[in-house]
């Protein structure tokens, strides 16, 4: 049931308010106690679990509404069809329909499968057969449905380094080429889209960094929970107080034009919005006629929209702007892009243990840094992380957070990645990093590019490796490597993050923004998903999950 909240939750989040759409009331279906409303109509939006299909039978047996028009978010199966027909003593059901929404559209290119004990994501389905199967079989769910929201069936392609990938993947083929072969039996050919099933261990540095892009800026320093973010606020004269603001590009114009904008660009931007209310404040102020009048009272809604659209924003970059002064996060931030963009160990290191030094640094954004070095130099580097874990325990860091460095690096170290994360695995991969640097960077704080680039980049060339990325299925069912897809849906298994995200949106062209960072014509078009969206902190925690889990194991 909470996956479906979710979903309404972003869905209805996206409007100013559900009467818009003739909902006049919004209820648990687990809700004890529901005065009798006969003269109502109930929409029941649900996933096809027994859990649910139990809770329908509840109310059927004594109906609290008139009608009842029951959605399944997913494939139901008959036995729970014939479970609610023999509840339904009063013909209080109506309708009972297949809505393919078994997942949060986010955005138009991003979307997510919640899951829970996603920390699970990160170890391999041998660890715990039990709680990983059940994270697979959610996930192929979830899956399922977005592809018959989609009406596809696409090829699959998974990253072979990781087993919980090529599980999903098997059992996604056998779902939608065997179970349900009938349901998902679309038009193949040329045009048949590529779904590419990745794990977030192939890149953990990008969840890792601060991020300067308003979208991911937001989520990074305030936390977005679903197309929302609550602040805690002290009010006058009150207690604490919790505001929540919806963060939608389909609810908010100013979001949509400036989610990928920089911070600095980002300020002013803000400051034009204020200038711009002002003015129509202003002009709406001088009222002197009944058509003066008439005019405001038909604008008013707008007006007012408009004017809760700049308070947000005024809001949440002042509050992004308070922990930026005091974490001192612009110093921070060029020394992770520095550990993740160059390959001065020394000058690197240098610059790690100043950080470690300067009181003005948390002890989190020291921790992350170290994390990043240790990524970054693990063969080399080794003399160096000694004294910084050192260092760290010598303020006060617990063993239990410094060992997640070490947790990190087994379990999303070098000899377990795919990818060239770093760009020195192959002579062209560094021939690109050299060009990038003689030319320069628009940003010093946004020059990192999430692994994502390349991997999409790869497979518009048809340069995606099959020895590292095979097919699931049969052979004789596999399109050559080297063709272009002209869609491709990517599943990252333990999580997204807002920066790829705006890599797929800028290299799609459907936002406003600067021009596209993925190389090449826009050929492909590109949809993200994963089972969460991740900052650095939820990152962390889920290291810190996966490490109190095998201590309690072992």
């Amino acid at each position: 049931m909470v996956n479906t909240i979710r979903t309404a939750h972003v869905r209805f989040g996206r409007t100013t308010n559900v009467d818009d759409v003739q909902v006049f009331l919004v209820e648990r279906l687990d809700r004890d106690g529901t005065e009798p409303m006969l003269h109502m109509k109930a929409v029941c939006f649900v996933r096809p679990t027994g859990e649910n299909v139990a809770l329908l039978r509840r109310h059927l047996k004594s109906p609290c509404y008139g009608e009842f028009h029951i959605y399944f978010s997913n494939i139901v199966k008959d036995t729970y069809l014939q479970e609610l027909a023999e509840a339904d003593q009063q013909e209080a059901v109506s309708q009972v329909q297949e809505y393919f929404g078994d997942y949060v559209a986010l955005e138009p290119h991003h979307y997510c499968v919640p899951i829970e004990n996603e920390a699970i994501c990160l170890q391999p389905p041998s660890w715990s057969l039990m709680q990983s199967s059940r994270i697979i079989d959610r996930t192929v769910e979830g899956l399922a449905g977005l592809m018959l929201s989609l009406k596809c069936r696409p090829h699959i392609r998974f990253q072979k380094s990781s087993d919980l990938c090529r599980r999903i993947s098997n059992d996604l083929w056998r779902h939608m080429f065997e179970t349900e072969k009938e349901l998902f039996d679309y038009r193949k050919g040329e045009n048949t889209p590529v779904l590419l099933v990745i794990d977030r261990l192939d890149d953990p540095v990008t969840p890792l960094l601060t991020q300067w892009t308003y979208q991911a800026m937001i989520h990074e320093l305030l936390g977005i929970r679903f197309n929302r973010v609550s602040l805690k606020s002290e009010a006058k004269s009150t207690k604490q107080e919790e505001q929540e603001f919806v963060v939608s590009s389909e609810a908010d114009p100013f979001f949509k034009s400036n989610m990928y904008e920089n911070y600095g660009d980002l300020g002013n931007n803000v400051k034009e919005l204020v200038d711009e209310f002002a003015q129509d404040s202003n002009q709406h102020s001088s009222i002197s006629t009944v058509a003066d009048m008439q005019h405001f009272v038909e604008a008013y809604p707008e007006f007012r929209a408009k004017g809760g659209h700049v308070s947000k924003h005024v809001t949440l970059l002042t509050e992004m702007s308070k922990i930026v002064d005091k974490r001192i996060l612009l110093s921070v931030s060029q020394i992770e892009q520095e550990l993740a963009c160059s390959s001065g160990l020394s000058s690197a290191a240098d610059a790690v243990s100043e950080a470690i030094g300067n009181p003005s640094i948390s002890d989190s954004d020291k921790l992350r840094l170290v994390m990043l070095f240790a990524l970054r130099y693990e063969r080399d580097g080794t003399r160096y992380l000694s004294e910084f874990v050192q260092r760290l325990s010598d303020l006060g860091l617990p063993n239990r957070k410094l060992d997640l460095i070490y947790t990190l690096l087994r379990i999303g170290g070098e000899e377990k990645r795919t990818g060239d994360l770093f760009g020195t695995k192959s002579l062209r991969a560094r021939a690109v990093k050299i060009a990038r640097g003689l030319k320069g960077v628009e940003n010093v704080y946004t020059q990192h590019a999430p692994l994502l680039a390349n991997t999409m980049q790869q497979l518009m060339s048809g340069r995606l490796r099959d020895v590292d990325y095979p097919f699931a299925g049969p052979d004789s069912s596999h399109p050559a490597s080297s063709s272009i897809p002209p869609e491709v849906i990517i599943f990252v298994v333990g999580g997204t993050t807002y920066e790829e995200a705006r890599f797929v949106a800028l290299h799609n062209g459907g936002t406003t923004g600067t021009s596209s960072q993925v190389a090449g014509a826009a050929t492909t078009k590109f949809i993200l998903g994963g089972t969460s969206v991740l900052n650095s902190r939820s990152f962390i925690a889920q290291l810190a999950e996966l490490a109190d889990m095998e201590r309690s194991k072992f």
